[in-house]
Formats: structure tokens, sequence, C-alpha cells
């Protein structure tokens, strides 16, 4: 038997199930509702025990028909065939009478692990979901390769309980380092540290600053977002930049020293590394001076994470261009990591793609991301339960279907 849930009923089930994540929440559930999306809380029960549980959106495609988006899929075991098929045939019994379309599905079941090193795939157990859900109907849509669907297909996971900076890659570890050593800072920031984010995400987001602070302030009624912010000290950047300076300029009178009496071609290439090294340690000294003189504080990056049950969400990030050279986006990975590793067992890094080769127009994105040393998992991607299959093939092939999901896509994408 279906039946919708109270919250309590639902909130217990969901945080207590293996699938949990924070789309499956009732703040999400509040927060489209605001953008108009209506919702169920729906609950199968096998001998009065409930069993399986999910948050349905719902949309208007027409008047007087519409879809439902599950997100991140139903709580359910998929690896119990018996279990999904009864689910199944209830579930389309129920919104059958509902002039419900169809309804979307996109588990967060692993199906591959992917070799950080290789990029091979190791298949997982779960790839037999795709057998059962092929038995009950549900439609297999395309696989995105990029970040066309809704939510990534590929995942980037850090193992908090064993995150130690040493054991990332060198290239992020120096960049963090140069980045501590420039003065950057991390704070964690209240509702009005929004504003400033927003200005490192406006660019790459279609949702204005109204609706990051609605998604902060549903999240916040349970403690469950966090906003972090990171600045520059430039005193402290001053006070290392010289250190550095001075300890390079005395490295480089003694190269020259040594070139006076050795002209050797391996003292020649110390000596202008030196040189270089010595320009770019001036430069800081200006610009670290500069800054001082302006006593002024400035963001150059930040971050909202979500945190559910024993993992962490980084919804989203970003950082002032102008500042690239600071490195300021390692620094505050680095930084939200640290911060969350005593508490929780798992950060999410949110997508990677699923092209590993050096064609990918989005591998400084992956790059970024793999230095951290995450797991790598690929998903079973995205599914469609037909409720209705002559009225969804009708709207397919005249183009309502398309032109309804295009719009819906376009605004769902940017629900972080």
């Amino acid at each position: 038997m279906i039946r919708e849930l109270k919250y309590n009923e639902f909130e217990e089930f969901a945080n207590n199930h293996i699938l949990a994540n924070r789309y499956q929440t009732i703040n999400y559930a509040m927060l489209m509702a605001e953008y108009d999306y209506d919702f169920d809380l729906i609950g199968y029960f096998e001998n009065n025990i409930l069993v399986a549980a999910s948050l349905i959106i719902f949309k208007n495609i027409t008047t007087f028909k519409r879809y439902g988006y599950a997100p991140k899929g139903f709580l359910i075991d998929y690896l119990n065939p018996h279990l999904l098929e009864r689910f199944t045939k209830e579930l389309v019994s129920y919104y059958q009478r509902q002039n419900v379309l169809f309804i979307k599905i996109n588990p967060e079941l692993v199906i591959n692990e992917i070799d950080l090193k290789t990029k091979e795939k190791t298949l997982h157990k779960n790839v037999v979901a795709k057998n059962y859900l092929a038995e009950n109907n549900y439609y297999k849509l395309k696989d995105n390769l990029y970040f066309e669907s809704r939510l990534p297909r590929f995942n980037a996971f850090v193992d908090l309980t064993h995150y130690d900076i040493n054991n990332i890659s060198k290239q992020t570890r120096n960049k963090i380092r140069r980045a501590a050593a420039r003065g950057l800072q991390f704070e964690l920031a209240e509702n009005n540290g929004i504003d400033i984010l927003y200005e490192f995400i406006k660019k790459k987001r279609a949702k204005d600053v109204v609706y990051y602070k609605r998604y902060y302030n549903m999240y916040k009624k349970t403690s469950s977002v966090d906003i972090f912010l990171v600045s520059i000290d430039y005193d402290k950047y001053l006070l290392n930049a010289q250190k550095e300076y001075d300890f390079e300029l005395d490295k480089n009178a003694k190269s020259n020293s040594t070139l006076i009496h050795n002209n050797s071609k391996k003292n020649i290439n110390k000596k202008m590394e030196s040189d270089r090294i010595l320009i770019s340690y001036k430069n800081d000294v200006i610009e670290a001076t500069e800054g001082s003189n302006k006593n002024k504080k400035v963001y150059i990056a930040g971050a909202m994470v979500v945190k559910h049950n024993n993992r962490v969400d980084i919804v989203m990030s970003g950082y002032d261009t102008t500042y690239r050279h600071y490195n300021a986006n390692y620094f505050l990975h680095h930084c939200i990591m640290e911060y969350y590793k005593k508490s929780y067992d798992v950060l999410d890094l949110n997508g990677v793609t699923g092209d590993f080769t050096d064609k990918n127009p989005y591998q400084g994105l992956n790059e970024f991301k793999f230095g951290f040393n995450p797991k790598i998992y690929e998903f079973i991607g995205e599914y469609d339960l037909i409720l209705k299959p002559m009225a969804y093939r009708k709207m397919y092939n005249n183009g309502t279907l398309a032109r309804a999901l295009n719009k819906e896509e376009k605004e769902l994408l940017q629900f972080g």
C-alpha cells in the first residue's frame, strides 16, 4: 500500500536509509515549493511496515498533465527485484489516477568505480539494478558524458576520515601551501556571506541571489548548511613575502659569488632560477604592501556546504578570477575538508565528467578535483517510469514534451 507520509514519518525513514541524501529531505521539498513545484512525501508499506519512501516533486506539462521527479531516486532497495516490482506496480496505480504522465528518477547507485590513475572502470554489484529497472518498465535515458542531465552521472568523493594534505597530489599540495603563504584566511560566515559568495558564482548560474538566500534559510532551519569565505590578510602576506624575499636574496648572493669562481652551466642555471624566484617574491612584496596600505578586507572565494547524516556536499563554490594566482579555490576546498574531517565521513566534491581524455572541455575541473585524491564513482543514470504510454508517446512525437522539459531542465539544473 502507498500513502502520503507525515513529515516526521518521512524524515525518520529517509534519514536512516542507506541512500539518504540532501535531496530526499523536507528542506529540499519546501525549497522547491517556493518555486511553484508541488510535492508528495509517499511511503510504501508491506504488512504495516514502511519499506520504501520518496519525495516526488511535480510540474505541469499541459493544463491537465504533469510529471513527477524523485530527486536522487526513490529510497528503496533497488537490489531487491521483488520489492521493486511490487512498489512500482503500486506507484503506477497510485499516480495514474492523478494525471501523472511519468516519474523521473536518477538514483545515487554506484555502478562503476574509476581508477584515479588509469581511469579504468571496476564494475560494482549495483549494476544488476539496471536489469531490475528495465524489467519493471523504467525507460533508460541517454547517458550524459558531461553535465547535460539534472545531476552529474560521475561524482568525486573524499574520504574525510583519512584526509591528510600529505596524501593529495604534489601539485595541489603546493598550491594550498602557497595560498596560505599569501595570507589567505578561511572563515565561517552567516547569512550575509551569501551576498559575497554570490559575486563569485553569478556568472556560472542563472539563479539570483534571492534563491541562494532561500536555499540557505531553508537548510538553516535544521542547522544543516554552512557558508565559508576566503579573504586575504595582507599584513600576514607581507610578512611571509618579505621573509621569502630576504631568504632568496641571500641565496641569490651566494649563487652570484659561486658563479664568479665557477661559471659552469649548472651554476649559471642555478643563478638564473634564483633570479626568477627573486623577481616573483619581489612582486609579492609589492602586491602585499599595496594591499596592506589600503587596510581593507578583500574576499576572494566562497562556498555553500550542506550537511546530511555522515556526509557533507559542496553545493556551490566560486572565486574571484582577478585573484586567480592566489589559488583560493584549492585553499578553500582544503580548509573545508579540514573543518569537517573530525565530524563527518565523506565529502562530495560534486560532479566530474565521464570524459577522461585530453579533449575534455572540462579537463581543468576534473584535474582540480582529482588533485584531492578522491574516489570517482559512476552512477546508474536517469530513468523515466512511464505511467501513461499513449499520452507520453503523443507528446513526445509532437514536441510538447521536449518543449516543456527543456524549460524545466534549464530551471532544475540550477537547483543545486
